[in-house]
């Protein structure tokens, strides 16, 4: 072991100077320092790319804010503001809310974030010199809060920072030759332990932004010969999916493990894997508030005392104070690494040392042995009905039963959220009984996944946002106010309007003119008020046709079509009106029916087949991107919106990229995975069919077509090839089932597709009532053309319809304010604010055809050729005519 400096003067008590590991790089030479997938630096190169970031930042000591990711130009300039004394503030970059909250807060005078890649990272300074009071001592600033930009922030001091490397190097027995894989943010705590005790040691940080769940990570850990990674809790559940239990791993030393409680079973499955694969398990315990680490369990104690946090580390101390009314006390910890205090302002910058010891919150006891063993919360009780509940003893009951999940709440009750399929009423009671708690003070929630901060820590606050006011009353909608009747000489006009065209001809159909699913919900509610009924196949009827009374309300003299209280309304408009009742109910918690999004997913493909599949391959694909223009944009807008406006969101969720980028944790950035993945899927449609042997297989075979597409689905859906996009479920099978059902002409055609939907969705979620939804959807589609409705409610189901993609926009911004007030409200408001969106975006792109025309040269015809009237539309066999019979 390397001998530490002396870190604080014995008279003043005050740090000597910065961290050792961060000023002296150069002593180690030629050894290599950082690898990435296509270089490698040693430590005397990374030496002079931190002092030449120094001597940018000046000589003025000065408060530095960082906007850290795990690149070369963060760690260089993490190292050259510790290197040169100036107080650093660590913020994740892909928080930039975080990182606007944490500079408005603190007015840094240098913000910090990365460059060109090449170790030079971009400054921007705010102002020369400093309007800060800075304490000697003072090194860091971390937040405790996770990403969420809290102002309340860690004061730690080099002191801190040096004794914790070199004490977590000492107990892992770092040495010059590991290479350590930064699979953990450098701004959070237990991340940045890692790159101070390697460089502490000489040793080499395999320097990565990729997740565990990406093999792209394994490939570049084997091929740079990584001795060990860090893990959370909720890395392990990841590590089952990539099959980490038969990888080749032979320079693996050790995995680590903080960040949260590991359950004992977990510890000792990786620890007998780890002494089978010659690797070793070290479960430790530590806080922001002590650097990073406060105890470890040495691996030779992992599976005789899983359930332990071990010993203190090298330096530190741990005793138990009593706490009046309980039968454990609460661990209390001393050492050179902890803080110095809190800082919840600039003011707080000039102060020193306000503490010596560290009041963990935690409940423990001390075994025989000499290990301690956290056994609950001292912040996390709940006081219900006068029964003092430990809310980490829910969760121990929870794991004694084989489930998965987490419990926060107050003295009104607790919210319980679960991962998977399993009876909420029932668990609710069975914790109730377990608890000695009345059942109604016991809210259970099934959840797909527990949601989680960017740290993988549960994200409680989330988890308590589940809980609902059950008294509240359902929604109530007035119908909006009907508009004067309509006849059959207004088709043209209700083309005109709604599709934006000037030039509607007796053989203009909808299609011809440009429309498609967004735009079919308003043409088709206005078509049917004002004709009574409509074909089936009305989409692709000439106005002349449409406005023939025998093809409408055939048989009936028009003075005897009248118009009933129930109506039919198009199956596949009732399905999107509900589905984002159910979606948006279900995200705020008025009442909980899953299943919804994904028959969204089989009308879309639906909906695919119907309107962009007619004209020629060019002409038609034209029409895709137009159409898949119209999901985008609206999409880009509001996402950018929330984004600025937010801390939720990530420029990956701006570029709808999360799904393939974003984290594999389910956080608020996944709340957009449905336009992410259907933004996907029509541009792999449309890029297909641009492909002139698809597009003619696709006329030949328009049935089996979709269904060999469903087959590739299936692939993903049993889970035979994996896509590497998380948490979206394989949805290519269900679009391309919906195409096969806008296909499916004839009785044996249906009843095939109804067996592929019988057959295939058991077992999807796991969970029967999402599957039963999913079946009833997607069977509705097949047999029933139509469902009637009262035909007052016609428009209001039909704004709700085309609405639907706005509402599911909007509502992840518009109910976390009125929740708290009425679930009812929250869903009336979200659903109001979705109706506005697209009533304002439908004005915006009609405004913007219509400047487009005005432009010299620019078509005024569709580019889709004209069909001559009396074709029969209903073919299923182009260029035959054969007619389609229907069921």
């Amino acid at each position: 072991m390397i001998p530490a400096p002396p870190l604080a003067c014995p008279d003043t008590g005050h740090d000597l100077g910065p961290a050792t590991f961060a000023g002296s790089l150069a002593r180690h030479g030629d050894r290599p320092a950082v690898l990435t997938g296509s270089a490698s630096l040693s430590y005397r190169e990374l030496a002079d790319l931190v002092d030449a970031a120094a001597d940018r930042l000046g000589p003025v000591r000065r408060l530095v804010l960082l906007a850290a990711q795990n690149d070369l130009d963060s760690l260089v300039a993490y190292l050259a503001a510790l290197s040169s004394g100036h107080p650093l503030i660590l913020v994740p970059a892909d928080k930039p809310g975080s990182v606007d909250s944490i500079a408005a807060a603190y007015r840094p005078d240098v913000i910090l974030r990365s460059g060109d890649g090449a170790g030079r990272p971009a400054v921007e300074e705010v102002r020369p010199g400093t309007s800060h009071v800075l304490h000697p001592d003072l090194a860091l600033l971390l937040s405790t809060s996770g990403s969420t930009g809290s102002p309340k922030l860690v004061r730690l001091s080099y002191a801190n920072l040096q004794s914790n490397a070199e004490s977590i190097a000492e107990y892992l027995g770092i040495r010059s030759e590991d290479r350590a894989a930064t699979t953990l943010p450098m701004s959070y705590c237990y991340g940045l332990s890692v790159i101070n005790s390697h460089l502490a040691r000489g040793a080499a940080l395999v320097l990565t932004d990729l997740s565990v769940v990406d093999p792209c990570f394994w490939d570049l850990f084997a091929a740079r010969g990584a001795t060990s990674f860090a893990a959370v809790p909720y890395t392990f559940e990841l590590l089952d999916r990539v099959g980490f239990t038969g990888m080749d791993l032979p320079h693996l030393r050790y995995v680590t493990q903080a960040g949260g409680r590991l359950a004992p079973e977990q510890v000792r499955e990786f620890s007998r894997l780890g002494r089978r694969r010659g690797w070793d398990l070290f479960v430790m315990y530590g806080a922001t508030e002590a650097t990073a680490r406060m105890a470890y369990l040495p691996p030779e104690l992992a599976e005789t005392a899983p359930e332990t946090i071990g010993i203190p580390v090298p330096g530190g101390s741990f005793r138990i104070d009593p706490v009046p009314g309980l039968d454990d006390g609460e661990l209390v910890y001393s050492g050179p690494n902890v803080m110095l205090g809190y800082a919840e302002s600039p003011d707080d910058l000039s102060a020193g040392r306000t503490l010596t010891e560290l009041r963990t919150g935690d409940l423990a006891r001390q075994h025989p042995a000499g290990i301690y063993e956290i056994v609950g919360r001292r912040s996390r009780f709940v006081k219900v009905v006068g029964l003092r509940v430990d809310l980490g003893q829910v969760e121990q009951v929870l794991s004694g039963l084989g489930v998965a999940g987490a419990c926060t709440g107050s003295d009104d009750g607790l919210v319980v959220a679960v991962e998977g399929d399993h009876d909420e009423r029932l668990l609710g009671k069975v914790l109730a009984q377990s608890l000695g708690l009345p059942r109604p003070s016991v809210d259970v929630h099934g959840v797909e996944h527990l949601p989680r901060l960017g740290s993988g820590k549960v994200d409680y606050p989330a988890i308590l946002e589940l809980a609902a006011t059950r008294a509240a009353p359902a929604p109530t909608f007035d119908a909006p106010a009907s508009a004067p009747d309509e006849g059959p000489a207004d088709v043209r006009k209700i083309f005109a309007e709604q599709l934006e065209h000037d030039d509607v001809t007796d053989d203009s159909t909808f299609v011809t003119l440009g429309g498609d699913s967004l735009s079919y919900v308003a043409v088709s509610v206005r078509l049917e008020k004002a004709l009574g009924n409509l074909p089936p196949d009305w989409h692709v009827r000439t106005v002349r046709e449409l406005m023939n009374p025998e093809l409408t309300n055939p048989g009936k003299p028009p003075q005897q079509r009248r118009r009933r209280f129930f109506a039919p309304l198009e199956t596949g408009i009732v399905l999107r009106a509900l589905a984002i009742v159910f979606i948006v109910s279900t995200h705020v918690g008025l009442f909980s029916w899953q299943g919804t999004a994904h028959v969204l997913m089989a009308v879309a493909g639906f909906n695919f087949a119907r309107f962009q599949l007619t004209g020629e391959r060019l002409p038609r694909l034209r029409r895709q991107l137009r159409s898949l223009g119209r999901v985008v944009v609206p999409s880009v807008l509001f996402i950018g919106a929330a984004y600025l406006l937010t801390d939720r969101y990530s420029l990956a969720n701006v570029l709808l990229l999360n799904a393939i980028i974003g984290p594999e944790e389910v956080t608020t950035q996944w709340h957009f995975w449905f336009v992410e993945v259907l933004v996907y899927i029509l541009a792999a449609a449309a890029a297909l069919l641009a492909v002139p042997w698809a597009d003619r297989a696709e006329r030949r075979f328009p049935w089996a077509f979709p269904l060999v597409l469903t087959g590739v689905g299936l692939l993903e859906r049993f889970e035979l090839v994996d896509p590497e996009v998380p948490n979206t479920g394989p949805v290519l099978w269900l679009f391309a089932l919906g195409w096969a059902v806008a296909r499916s002409q004839g009785l044996a055609r249906r009843l095939a597709v109804t067996a592929i939907t019988v057959l295939t969705v058991p077992g999807f979620f796991d969970n029967p009532n999402r599957e039963a939804t999913l079946v009833v959807g997607v069977l509705l589609l097949i047999w029933l053309p139509s469902i009637p409705v009262p035909a007052r409610l016609h428009r209001f189901v039909g704004l709700l319809a085309a609405s639907s993609l706005y509402a599911y926009l909007t509502h992840w911004l518009v109910y976390p304010m009125l929740v708290d007030i009425s679930p009812a409200l929250a869903v009336a408001a979200s659903l109001a604010a979705g109706v506005v969106y697209w009533a304002l975006s439908m004005r915006v792109m009609a405004a913007l055809r219509r400047w487009k025309r005005t432009l010299p040269g620019e078509r005024r015809q569709d580019d889709c050729p004209r069909q001559a009237p009396g074709r029969d539309r209903g073919s299923w066999w182009p260029g035959l005519g054969l007619p389609s019979r229907r069921w």
